[in-house]
């Protein structure tokens, strides 16, 4: 202990201290929750006040010899405090496979701090040993290395993002164990403490209690929730800076007078008077006072919200609801539940850029469904995209600048926010929301909130308007292509007319031909009733899926293009018999469809032929010409686009498309080999069917048999 008299500093130093710990002690204690770190600061912060307020005690007794009760809270702060940085550092220990020896390290502080008590009495209790004169001076010494080190060790295992919550806790009992160690050094070089050096360790704890305090507030691990009133830090950030703003006034008063001569004294009254006038009107400007309260609270308080449950919450509603819950409805109610509101309507951005009422929910529609894109209305959010109080804007309207509320607005009593809806830094949309269930005033914290909230609702009715476009695009290009592929049938029947009248002049009175003519209507007024059928069944595809014989099928298709040069020729091999279990219509006209391409890319004298076979499961029909032939790129880019042609007018340019797709519902494929000048061949493979007619009456097998003697 100190050999020297104490003096009234001390007094002081340490009783500011054990106010400031005081304080500390009893905004955690109020808060804490049961959890074990928050026992622990609690402990530590309660055995840091006792050994503060036995300091100050012990400094105006001016006791020259020891004090037991102040040794013993001095070693219990040092080691509860240790305590309390183990515990800390216990999940680095345990992830690094040390945790094993973390139940030895709290009984090895007590040990160590009864061990230290001891030594600092060892002349009231009588030990059977002597220890060292400079024994209790290295236990401190010690005390204060070891915080050292466990801050350092907290310090480096910390991830960077996390250092912003436990830096102040770190800087503050570094602070403490720094000077702790500076102390008892000095004390172990000149053989006692320095009794300046020792008064001023109290101011010393003081400034770590607000780094501690700022280290809990941030860390809701600890259960710890601290909370000071902000009517109370605003009247006492006001009286402390109109403390400093007078000491400041007092300076240049002073200077005034000592320098101003003749006129010192009065410029000095004049200067002061006009300072108290300045600071009357500074206290009590509403503006200003707002503002302090918005730097206050961000700065210096705990959020009101819990913003990961907040948007969590938020995100289910928006995610999912009852099942014949419209969406936009479900937008309006997400924002609403923000500030406990029970209704809303959506007003989105309409062409020519209008706003058009998009949904209600819990509200009455207003007798006007749309608000001019050049309102006042949108040109304040546009401009300001601010959240808009309507009580506020009609009690106080200087706020919000030249804004002119819409005559719908007014007349809804119930209204009470507007919320810009901005996608980007385009106005999406805006919501007005009804009154909330509890009356409440609305702060910074509300409105950042809002806001944000407002853009996710507009990128959710963005998502929502493009999603409906683009299913209502997709329902034209099924109705476009379904038309395209009337339109292409349409015209293979037009075609088979054409001939017949085109030939009608000169072979009317042939029996032949009229015959041929009748039998070429009636096929032509069959496809059309079968157009029909498929088109009232909304089907192109499947629509009556059975065996067919391959060849049989091939051989229909030939004979249907036989009038048109070159003629194909059917290469069939009596010993392969393939099967296809597709819709025979479909399979005809596709392979009519490749033949007529064939023939209008062959040469009159050309040659076109036509394949049957089966390879690896597969059933082949193989159409063969000598025409022009086409090039890679053109296959690879044109030939199986849809809408894409070589014809003209004459052409849709969705036959080969839609015979690529046949081949694919089937389960087979449609391919091509070609090259310029060397004609090309399609392959049209379909999954392979054994023959059903051996295992029936062999009518399909009579049907084929009859089809390849009349081609």
């Amino acid at each position: 202990m100190m050999e020297a008299s104490i003096s009234n500093l001390g007094v002081f130093s340490y009783g500011v201290a054990a106010v400031c710990w005081l304080l500390l002690f009893l905004l955690l204690l109020t808060s804490w929750r049961g959890r074990l770190q928050g026992g622990l600061i609690v402990t530590a912060v309660m055995i840091s006040m006792l050994w503060a307020l036995r300091a100050a005690h012990y400094a105006s007794a001016g006791a020259s010899g020891p004090d037991w009760w102040y040794q013993l809270l001095e070693v219990s702060r040092g080691v509860m405090w240790l305590v309390f940085l183990v515990q800390l550092l216990e999940p680095s220990l345990r992830d690094s496979g040390s945790g094993r020896w973390l139940r030895w390290v709290w009984p090895a502080l007590v040990g160590y701090g009864v061990l230290l008590v001891g030594v600092e009495q060892s002349t009231r209790l009588s030990l059977p040993f002597d220890p060292p004169a400079d024994a209790a001076t290295l236990g401190h010494i010690g005390l204060a290395i070891g915080g050292l080190a466990l801050i350092e060790q907290l310090f480096r295992n910390t991830r960077p993002h996390r250092r912003w919550a436990t830096k102040f806790l770190y800087l503050g009992l570094g602070l403490i164990f720094a000077y702790d160690f500076f102390l008892y050094a000095d004390a172990l070089l000149f053989k006692r403490l320095d009794p300046a050096v020792w008064e001023a360790r109290g101011l010393v704890s003081a400034m770590a209690v607000p780094l501690i305090a700022v280290a809990a507030s941030r860390n809701p691990e600890w259960s710890l929730d601290v909370f000071v009133s902000r009517r109370m830090v605003l009247h006492s950030a006001a009286i402390f800076g109109a403390g400093i703003y007078l000491l400041a006034m007092a300076g240049m008063g002073y200077y005034i007078r000592a320098y101003g001569g003749n006129w010192g004294t009065t410029l000095q009254l004049a200067f002061v008077a006009g300072a108290g006038v300045l600071l009357f009107v500074l206290l009590f400007s509403g503006q200003l006072r707002a503002k302090a309260r918005v730097i206050l609270s961000k700065h210096f308080f705990n959020y009101k919200y819990d913003y990961r449950e907040e948007w969590l919450s938020f995100t289910h509603t928006l995610s999912s609801g009852e099942p014949n819950e419209p969406l936009r409805e479900r937008a309006i109610r997400a924002a609403a539940e923000i500030v406990h509101s029970n209704g809303g309507l959506l007003w989105t951005r309409r062409e020519p850029g209008d706003f058009s009422l998009a949904a209600t929910w819990n509200l009455n529609e207003p007798s006007v469904r749309s608000e001019p894109g050049d309102s006042p209305l949108i040109s304040f959010m546009e401009e300001q995209q601010w959240v808009i109080e309507l009580d506020q804007c009609e009690q106080d309207p200087e706020l919000y600048g030249d804004l002119v509320l819409p005559e719908w607005l007014r007349e809804l009593h119930r209204a009470w926010l507007v919320i810009p809806l901005l996608h980007g830094e385009e106005l999406k949309g805006f919501l007005v929301l009804a009154e909330s269930r509890a009356q409440q005033q609305l702060n910074w914290e509300d409105r950042d909130l809002l806001k944000t909230a407002g853009r996710q609702v507009a990128s959710y009715v963005a998502l929502l308007e493009t999603t409906e476009a683009l299913w209502e695009s997709r329902q034209f290009e099924a109705f476009h292509r379904l038309s395209a592929y009337v339109v292409h049938d349409l015209k293979n029947i037009a075609a088979q007319l054409a001939l017949v009248v085109s030939n009608a002049a000169r072979h009317k009175a042939n029996p032949v031909f009229v015959e041929d003519a009748f039998s070429t209507v009636a096929n032509a007024t069959e496809k059309m009733n079968r157009l029909l059928a498929q088109l009232r069944k909304e089907t192109r595809i499947g629509g009556s899926v059975q065996p067919v014989a391959l060849a049989a099928a091939v051989c229909q298709a030939i004979a249907a293009r036989a009038a048109r040069r070159p003629t194909p020729t059917p290469h069939i091999a009596p010993d392969d018999e393939p099967w296809v279990r597709v819709d025979q219509e479909r399979l005809i006209a596709v392979l009519e469809h490749l033949i007529q391409n064939a023939q209008e890319a062959t040469h009159a004298e050309g040659v076109i032929e036509v394949s049957v076979y089966s390879e690896n499961q597969m059933a082949v029909a193989a159409i063969r010409d000598n025409g022009c032939g086409m090039d890679a790129k053109f296959i690879r880019e044109r030939l199986f686009k849809p809408f894409t042609t070589t014809k003209g007018n004459a052409g849709m340019g969705i036959g080969v498309y839609e015979s690529r797709e046949f081949a694919q519902a089937a389960g087979g494929s449609l391919t091509v080999v070609s090259q310029p000048g060397q004609g090309s061949t399609f392959f049209l493979r379909l999954p392979w069917l054994e023959n059903p007619g051996t295992a029936d009456d062999g009518s399909e097998a009579n049907e084929w048999n009859h089809a390849v003697e009349s081609s």
